[in-house]
């Protein structure tokens, strides 16, 4: 599958000062050395903790936050948020769907006029809008007439539909759905979910999805990555990796997911760590994971470990799980 976006060892550090007269320079590694494909028509959801840096991964892809270092390529070509071209090119692109419904729309705006907001920016004029907003709310589900309401006479399921047919609006390619449906009534999630599959196949939409929900990540994701501390610590298919996690951190994580045969629920043992996450201003020196995790060795104290190929398209960074042949030799620190 050709890659439509391509991440390469990205890194989002924020300087912070602290102690008298903000003297001690310290830094905050949101993201620290990622990398990430997502294909042409495919949904990778990346999935972890509150505060693991999966938003700021997704602001970094959209500009809202300038990287460190690293390489985003888009369709081929490197992304340089610096430049006005790029920029243009990116708002046309790349859209995102964000959590709250509500704050994503201008109260004092008709969802007509929210939806053709970005045609006017890119120079449509008043019949193309209208036009456009017309096929766009028939495609979400709701009804053209509806154009000229205002967003208080919607329900939190409308207001989202109203959302993606603003992020559809100008034909993009990337999706950055950022916890889509975690604002929403329970009854609601899978209907807004399987709209945005049904978007995806009539239109070859491309989905970074984020979310701590794996319920959702399962039913919704072609793959998924697994980030802890900034850092990705196992990727692979998702039935292949809900079905045989590599990584003590994923097992963890999957383990409070809830089965649907309730002898398997019975017999499924909780994985609780312990501690909590560790401030990436002050990580672990070795695997980000090594202060939480029941199966750490003396190599996992001072060596990050590095992603390597566990078969069948997945990969984790973990030392004790690692194949015989690709195990690090342990060395002293």
């Amino acid at each position: 599958m050709k890659p439509l976006l391509s991440i390469r060892d990205l890194k989002v550090h924020f300087p912070i000062r602290s102690g008298l007269f903000g003297r001690d320079l310290r830094v905050v590694k949101a993201v620290d050395g990622v990398d990430l494909d997502i294909g042409e028509g495919e949904s990778v959801a990346l999935v972890g903790e509150s505060g693991c840096g999966k938003s700021t991964f997704g602001a970094a892809i959209l500009g809202m936050q300038i990287p460190t270092s690293g390489r985003i390529l888009f369709d081929g070509e490197e992304v340089r948020h610096t430049e006005a071209k790029t920029r243009k090119r990116l708002a046309r692109d790349i859209q995102t769907v964000f959590q709250d419904p509500v704050s994503a729309l201008n109260p004092k705006m008709s969802i007509g006029e929210s939806i053709a907001e970005p045609l006017a920016i890119h120079g449509a004029d008043k019949a193309e809008r209208d036009r456009r907003v017309a096929e766009l709310l028939g495609l979400v589900g709701l009804h053209p007439e509806h154009a000229t309401r205002q967003p208080s006479a919607f329900s939190g399921g409308q207001r989202q539909r109203i959302v993606i047919a603003r992020a559809l609006a100008l034909r993009p390619k990337l999706l950055i759905l950022d916890e889509p449906v975690s604002a929403l009534d329970v009854s609601i999630r899978s209907q807004i979910l399987n709209l945005l599959l049904e978007l995806q196949r009539r239109f070859g939409l491309s989905y970074l999805l984020i979310s701590h929900d794996l319920s959702v990540v399962r039913h919704f994701a072609d793959r998924v990555a697994v980030m802890y501390l900034g850092r990705l610590v196992e990727t692979g298919p998702t039935d292949i990796v809900f079905s045989r996690p590599v990584h003590p951190y994923t097992e963890a994580l999957l383990s409070a997911v809830p089965l649907p045969d309730p002898v398997a629920q019975r017999a499924r043992k909780r994985i609780v760590l312990s501690g909590d996450l560790p401030s990436p201003a002050n990580p672990p020196k070795g695997c980000a994971f090594v202060t939480r995790c029941p199966l750490a060795e003396e190599i996992c104290r001072h060596t990050p470990p590095p992603l390597v190929d566990m078969g069948g398209g997945q990969m984790a960074a973990c030392h004790v799980r690692a194949p015989m042949g690709q195990k690090m030799k342990v060395n002293a620190p």
